[in-house]
């Protein structure tokens, strides 16, 4: 049999062609196996990712009180279980020895920060609204034609609601603000 050029190429192209399919294991049985997870032992639950307006799904595990795992929620229409940099890095967020823990408060003037209570703060917060809202309520207001018109608002506050909120919450926060008057109320994903 004498060999070509051209047979000699489908010859050697058919033995590389053998070569490489030989080494990808077709042959050997598998011995590879998964290890135990190191979070098959955390509780999971689902959360919505809080950096911005797209809402994605996320599922974080949580040990002794630390979320050791973030990932993106399959079942989601809007993400289908991928998460951004920013929402992959939402276990720093929690676990950050940077993260308050306590309220706050520092006075007008002051050079430095104290800590407060909870009900301190939301006393605090409530009074700040009512005395702002007070000194600064309009009722009525003069139209094109010269006309009083009832408008009952402030326009010294405003509200903002976030991507971490549900369509629940925000109604709530939305039905809230327009009881005292607010005009300015607004959200992360309108910005």
């Amino acid at each position: 049999m004498e060999l070509t050029r051209r047979g000699f190429l489908k010859l050697s192209g058919a033995g590389l062609g053998g070569l490489a399919l030989s080494q990808l294991g077709f042959s050997t049985p598998a011995l590879a196996s998964g290890g135990d997870l190191r979070i098959l032992t955390a509780t999971e639950s689902t959360t919505v990712c809080p950096y911005c307006s797209v809402g994605c799904s996320a599922i974080v595990s949580v040990m002794n009180g630390k979320v050791v795992n973030v990932e993106g929620l399959a079942e989601s229409p809007i993400n289908r279980g991928t998460l951004c940099s920013k929402g992959n890095s939402l276990f720093q967020v929690s676990n950050s020895d940077r993260r308050l823990q306590k309220v706050r408060f520092r006075d007008a003037g002051a050079d430095g920060w104290k800590e407060i209570s909870w009900e301190k703060a939301i006393e605090d917060i409530a009074a700040y609204i009512k005395e702002t809202r007070d000194a600064n309520f309009v009722t009525t207001q003069k139209n094109a034609a010269g006309n009083d018109v009832t408008v009952n608002r402030t326009k010294a506050i405003a509200n903002m609601g976030g991507a971490a909120l549900d369509n629940e919450e925000l109604h709530l926060i939305a039905k809230f603000a327009r009881s005292l008057g607010l005009v300015y109320v607004e959200h992360q994903a309108r910005i």
